[in-house]
């Protein structure tokens, strides 16, 4: 599946209805009073987390989201009908920026499904001229008109709640592993930065079809990818989110005088862009074991064993190592604690005619 992480898009929440001007009119009262009844709010525009959306895809082709206004209020002391909220259902895990001639402001972190999330209110109606009676005026031939919506520009900003990020440089192998692995088929090609926007794949256990472990396959990092070489800024924070990470490095890209320095190039960027991911559980893997010999490998093991690190040997693309690989990943995700979100940082006019309800 192609992710698409980003959209901007503009909220409207509902108008208020305008408060009716209206008196009592009966056969035997020739002078009633005033019964205009007060117009309703306009609808709140909301957001929700869904647990089942993996993208902001629908956002990119509709921008403009309004709920409804609220109906005026009319005779006999009748309200006016509340707008209808509208409610958008958002992945979880995404960031809403609210855009302004200033900047950016960070308004929420649609995160638990359980919270609702009123970004704008709705206008509040308008009194009618009931409301307006009193011993010095018993006619009020006035009414309150209903107050505007809320109008916003919003950035949505998606990064990925995985268990597992895969991260590693281009052509580590990352996509064949989760196309291995998962039912994502993501673009394969031996050419830097074929994957130019995260993959998401999901491990499913055999045994309990519940049981499942999201991977994000995250595009290929180069040196100086903290300063947003290589799309680095836009790759990296993806990364900020998974419960741990999975670290590729292609045999390739092993260099037999220092075996490991590949994973140091790149834990070296984690820590620069953020340094919370210096200490992120990682299970290190080096893959394409079937363009090196056994005494090559044999020797980046001797070298793992003096550091006293663990390393997972695979070659996905023949199917060697996957089963202990994706074993070992089952056992950590099971250990470590679900991810913790960002913290959240969330004129009148007379009127004097009365309409229905429409």
């Amino acid at each position: 599946m192609k992710f698409v992480d980003e959209a901007v898009i503009t909220v409207r929440s509902g108008k208020g209805g305008h408060g009716c001007v209206s008196f009592r009119r009966e056969k035997f009262v020739p002078r009633g009073g005033p019964d205009g009844g007060n117009g309703g709010d306009g609808g709140d525009v909301a957001l929700r987390a869904e647990p089942h959306l993996l993208s902001l895809y629908d956002f990119r082709l509709k921008r403009l989201y309004e709920a409804e206004n609220g109906q005026p209020g009319m005779g006999s002391q009748r309200d006016g009908r509340k707008g209808r909220d509208l409610e958008l259902a958002l992945p979880v895990g995404t960031l809403v920026f609210a855009r302004t001639s200033g900047g950016e402001e960070l308004l929420a972190d649609v995160f638990d499904p359980e919270v609702r999330v009123i970004v704008a209110r709705g206008g509040r109606g308008g009194k009618g001229n009931e409301h307006f009676k009193s011993a010095v005026r018993r006619a009020p031939r006035f009414a309150q008109p209903g107050e505007p919506g809320e109008e916003l520009s919003l950035r949505l900003e998606l990064k990925m709640l995985a268990d597992a990020g895969i991260i590693g440089l281009p052509n580590a192998g990352k996509s064949t592993f989760i196309s291995k692995v998962s039912a994502a088929r993501p673009k394969i090609g031996a050419y830097p930065f074929t994957t130019l926007a995260p993959n998401l794949g999901v491990m499913i256990d055999e045994a309990d079809p519940e049981r499942r472990l999201i991977l994000a396959d995250i595009p290929g990092l180069i040196e100086g990818a903290h300063q947003g070489l290589g799309l680095g800024h836009r790759f990296l924070k993806h990364v900020e989110r998974a419960r741990f990470l999975l670290h590729m490095l292609s045999f390739e890209d092993v260099h037999m005088e220092d075996p490991l320095a590949g994973f140091a190039l790149i834990n070296e960027e984690l820590a620069l862009f953020e340094p919370a991911l210096a200490g992120r559980e990682q299970i290190q893997v080096i893959s394409k074991t079937d363009l090196a010999t056994a005494e090559q490998i044999d020797a980046v093991r001797r070298a793992a064993a003096r550091e006293g690190r663990e390393i997972f040997f695979i070659s996905a693309e023949q199917g060697q190592g996957l089963e202990n690989l994706v074993a070992a990943m089952w056992r950590l995700r099971d250990r470590l604690e679900p991810g913790e979100p960002f913290l959240p940082v969330t004129k009148m006019e007379e009127s004097n005619d009365c309409k229905g309800d429409a």
